[in-house]
């Protein structure tokens, strides 16, 4: 598996498998499934009510536990140094390991800084091996990393060839700040990505679907991507990417494909917040 180095030289895999919304009840065969077919880097959340099916999945793996990386993320009801520090250790209980090894902020408000305090108190005394966000945007972003002692490892987005995130790219750069792309094949009003004719045509010329170009393109760029899928055969397939390398005519070619740059969520929309904040807050 290649990886990234990470701005404290962790070194964190290109790819991995995500469990959002996959029923808790699913997470464990889903989870199994993945290690099984060689997934070592499995991205959850507190939010996804499933971190016991991942945990119970790693346990029973027989894969040794350094050589998976598991991402979890700190939830907005959860902000606030004293409830995410809580937070924490609840979810290390629940994952049945006394490490994680990224751990993010899920969303870019609430008492975020009082979070982040806790997450590198966690960094520190040895229960997590790095830290971060998930969507932030840039303006965000760019105020929150100013402030902070131990700067992002880790910015999760909305992130594929129809949604490239090429606007915050200089502004995580500031921070050795990665991007990992959830969504990588779509989700959240994006389609059209698996059934794209001119990542087809790419394919083609190396026996692979649009799906597993779009992924190419993802990891070869540097941005970890997290596909999801509950079905054994898709897993293996999405897997398979890194028998082959795009040329940089093909990069460009995809590069052309972007849509929306920034996201269909707007994560600033105060309707969206307001939310956020009344119902989980």
């Amino acid at each position: 598996m290649q990886t990234i180095k990470l701005n404290n030289g962790v070194e964190m895999p290109l790819l991995g498998y995500g469990v959002f919304q996959v029923p808790p009840q699913e997470a464990e065969r889903c989870v199994t499934d993945a290690l099984s077919v060689g997934y070592r880097l499995i991205d959850t959340a507190q939010a996804y009510y499933n971190e016991e099916g991942v945990g119970a999945a790693i346990a029973k793996s027989g894969v040794n536990r350094e050589d998976i990386f598991l991402v979890t993320k700190v939830w907005i009801s959860n902000a606030g140094e004293g409830k995410a520090a809580k937070s924490i250790d609840e979810s290390l209980r629940k994952l049945q390991t006394n490490y994680i090894d990224l751990l993010l902020i899920h969303q870019a408000y609430g008492d975020v800084f009082g979070t982040w305090r806790a997450m590198e108190k966690a960094y520190k005394s040895g229960k997590v091996r790095a830290i971060g966000v998930s969507n932030f945007q840039a303006a965000r972003f760019f105020d929150f990393a100013h402030y902070v002692d131990i700067k992002p490892m880790v910015n999760q987005l909305q992130c594929n060839v129809l949604i490239q995130q090429n606007g915050i790219e200089p502004i995580l750069k500031e921070t050795d700040t990665k991007v990992m792309a959830w969504g990588p094949l779509g989700g959240q009003g994006v389609d059209g990505i698996v059934k794209s004719e001119p990542l087809a045509q790419i394919g083609k010329k190396y026996g692979k679907t649009a799906a597993q170009v779009a992924l190419r393109w993802l990891t070869q760029r540097g941005i970890v991507a997290i596909p999801k899928s509950t079905h054994k055969e898709r897993m293996e397939q999405n897997f398979n990417i890194f028998d082959f390398a795009l040329t940089d005519d093909e990069m460009k070619t995809i590069a052309s494909l972007n849509q929306h740059d920034a996201g269909t969520v707007n994560f600033a929309d105060p309707q969206f917040v307001k939310y956020l904040i009344e119902t989980y807050g």
